[in-house]
C-alpha cells in the first residue's frame, strides 16, 4: 500500500484479504476498534472508518452490543429466465419448481408514461399506461420487486390468472420475443427496505420488454437481491 494512502485502507485491505482467503470464515468475529488500533497501530477514527468501509462492501455485519462479524455467504439460487413464460408469475413458478413456497401481492394504477418508459414502449411521454407493482416473497421473506408498464387496453383485471402472453393473445396480440437487459446497481432506499437488504448488497436490475413483431407491448423493471440469486439464460442453437 502506497504511503500516501489513508491509514484506514491498510486495515481494510488486510481484513478483506483474510475474509476472501478464508482466514476469517463466515461468522468469525472481527477485532473491535480498540483491538484494531493496537494491532495496526492506527487511531480510533481510522479503525472506525475501516469497519464502516468493510460493512459498506458487504463483507462484515454489525450486531448491536456484540461487535462485527464476517457476513455469511448464502448459496445463490438460480433463476431460469426462459422457463414458465405461460405462467402468470414465471418467477414464482420457477422457484416453486425448485421446492420453494412463493407468494406475491400486486396492485395496478394508471400513470403517465414519462420519458424513459415512453422510449421503451415507443409512445409519447404523455401517454396514460397501466403500472402494476409486484412483490414476491418466499417463506415470508421478500425476494423480488417488479414494476410493469403496459397500454391501458391490456391492463390485467383484479382476479386475472392468465400469463401476460395469454392476456395479449386474448387481445389479438401475439408476443414474438422477450428481451431482457441486466445490470447491477446500488439499491434505492425504498428497495433496500422492501427487500430487507443488508448494507453493501447491490441488486440485479432486469429491464424486460415483451415485443409483438416490431411493437413493444409491455416493459418491466425487475429488482432482485444480488446476494441471493444468479440469473441463468438459455440460448437455443
Amino acid at each position: 500500500m502506497a504511503t500516501s494512502d489513508p491509514v484506514y485502507l491498510r486495515v481494510v485491505a488486510d481484513i478483506r484479504r483474510q475474509i476472501i482467503d478464508g482466514t476469517l470464515p463466515p461468522g468469525a468475529p472481527i477485532p473491535s476498534r480498540a483491538q484494531l488500533t493496537r494491532k495496526y497501530q492506527v487511531g480510533e477514527t481510522a479503525a472506525r472508518h475501516a469497519l464502516r468501509v468493510l460493512a459498506g462492501e458487504g463483507l462484515i455485519i454489525g450486531r448491536v452490543g456484540s461487535g462485527h462479524y464476517v457476513r455469511e455467504r448464502p448459496d445463490l439460487t438460480s433463476l431460469y429466465r426462459w422457463r414458465f413464460l405461460d405462467h402468470p408469475a414465471p418467477f414464482a413458478a420457477d422457484l416453486q419448481s425448485q421446492g420453494r413456497r412463493v407468494t406475491w401481492d400486486w396492485h395496478s394504477e394508471p400513470t403517465e408514461a414519462g420519458p424513459d418508459i415512453a422510449r421503451r414502449l415507443r409512445l409519447s411521454a404523455s401517454s396514460t399506461l397501466t403500472r402494476t407493482h409486484f412483490i414476491f416473497r418466499g417463506e415470508g421473506k421478500p425476494l423480488q420487486l417488479v414494476t410493469s408498464y403496459e397500454p391501458l387496453e391490456f391492463a390485467p383485471h383484479a382476479e386475472e390468472r392468465r400469463s401476460l402472453v395469454a392476456r395479449m393473445y386474448a387481445h389479438g396480440v401475439k408476443v414474438t420475443e422477450v428481451v431482457e437487459s441486466v445490470h447491477t446497481r446500488v439499491p434505492r432506499p425504498a428497495e433496500s427496505d422492501a427487500l430487507d437488504l443488508a448494507a453493501g448488497v447491490n441488486v440485479l436490475h432486469i429491464e424486460r420488454t415483451h415485443w409483438a413483431g416490431d411493437r413493444p407491448v409491455e416493459t418491466s423493471d425487475i429488482v432482485i437481491p444480488g446476494d441471493r440469486f444468479r440469473v441463468t439464460y438459455s440460448m437455443p442453437v
